[in-house]
């Protein structure tokens, strides 16, 4: 169990002896340390990183203070220690075959009756080992919103078709969830999303035809935010490409992101930019556009994080594809250059697929499913008897 630090413990104290609102006051003073929303201005995030900057000089000084930001997320989120991993029970079913690929509804247990639900994408042909690609997705809500959406689907297959096993994900509260009675504002949607991250490269690495060496992970928005945690948190991350979310001045507009004490302490602070930088000297892609808080990019975040490569000689391996007349969101641009980078770094095999004259990679042959047919339950009668309620506290420890 997580103790709480002896000043909130004291204000707890102090708020049952003179203070009908004792609870209410030792909530206060946890919600001081949330860094949500637009924290900062945009200076004063310039003036923070320079601050994070002159907390190391070398890199041995900046593999400690690594781990001291990666304890701050753990510890923020209540996942210190991590809870201990226990059976994934998969479930795969109802695949689907089209052109160059096949899909699966899938699903596993992060935690004892706790269900991540998606979809397995898969190449037609069985050539051995294959990269693995984790898909979370954003905050775009409605009954086809989540990993149901268009552009979802779009990226799952076309990386599916170039050689990739891919496993597209919910959010609690989001596509199959959202379904089955769940809801987003749960008070765990931090630790459970980023410990459901970390048990979805359990499952990818349990399947045989994944290349336990070659595993990748992109999103954009909030799945952007799960992009970098899970880098950040596990390194069998081998390339990362977060979109339109890593920024220096915002923390994330949701509690899944933001509302647990993860960026700060009573003695140490950090931000998106330097937890993304917990990839290097791993392979990273930032995409960033003009229309919304990754406009500064190219200037800010991107040169920060080259430094932090700088530390291990591996500038050449990150990388930032900015579109100034873009807004949010995962559309056809942001996938165009989010392609060529996996297929360079994980290997893949894009003939057929890439356009050599324009660069461009070829999204026609996707078949877009609707999520009746991409669902892994139809009900909660169809769920496992041990499966926990919807909105049911759950427990990260035995």
């Amino acid at each position: 169990m997580k103790l709480p630090s002896p000043i909130i413990l004291a204000s707890f104290l102090v708020g049952v002896l003179y203070s009908p609102n004792a609870a209410l006051a030792a909530a206060a003073e946890e919600n001081r340390f949330l860094c949500q929303g637009h924290y900062h201005s945009e200076d004063e995030a310039v003036i923070q990183l320079e601050r994070l900057l002159a907390t190391h000089r070398n890199l041995d000084e900046w593999k400690r203070r690594r781990q001291r930001i990666k304890g701050q997320i753990l510890q923020g989120s209540g996942l210190n220690p991590l809870p201990k991993k226990t059976s994934l029970n998969p479930i795969l079913h109802s695949k689907r075959s089209y052109e160059g690929y096949s899909v699966e509804s899938a699903a596993f247990e992060a935690l004892p009756g706790f269900f991540v639900y998606g979809n397995l994408y898969r190449p037609s042909e069985n050539q051995g080992k294959r990269a693995g690609i984790l898909c979370p997705h954003g905050h775009a809500a409605g009954p086809a919103g989540g990993r149901y959406r268009e552009d979802q689907q779009q990226r799952c297959a076309t990386l599916a078709r170039m050689g990739a096993v891919v496993f597209s994900y919910d959010m609690i509260g989001y596509g199959d969830s959202r379904h089955l009675g769940w809801e987003h504002s749960h008070k765990q949607a931090l630790p459970l999303q980023t410990w459901s991250s970390i048990r979805a490269l359990d499952f990818l690495q349990s399947l045989e035809d994944v290349d336990n060496e070659r595993i990748g992970v992109t999103g954009c928005s909030g799945g952007g935010t799960q992009t970098f945690l899970l880098t950040a948190l596990d390194d069998r991350v081998a390339v990362a490409a977060p979109v339109v979310m890593v920024s220096a001045h915002f923390f994330g507009g949701c509690h899944c992101e933001s509302g647990m004490p993860i960026h700060r302490s009573y003695n140490f602070e950090t931000n998106n930019a330097e937890i993304a930088a917990l990839a290097a000297p791993r392979p990273m892609l930032l995409v960033s556009v003009g229309g919304d808080w990754t406009k500064n990019t190219p200037r800010v975040e991107f040169p920060f994080i080259q430094s932090i490569y700088g530390r291990y000689e591996a500038v050449s391996q990150l990388e930032n594809v900015h579109l100034p007349n873009e807004d949010h969101g995962y559309q056809s641009p942001k996938r165009q250059a989010m392609y060529p980078f996996m297929v360079k770094h994980l290997k893949l095999d894009d003939r057929g697929i890439r356009d050599r004259s324009t660069g461009l990679y070829d999204e026609s042959a996707t078949i877009v499913e609707a999520p009746g047919q991409m669902r892994v339950f139809a009900s909660q009668m169809e769920l496992p008897s041990h499966a926990l309620k919807p909105g049911a506290l759950v427990s990260f420890r035995p």
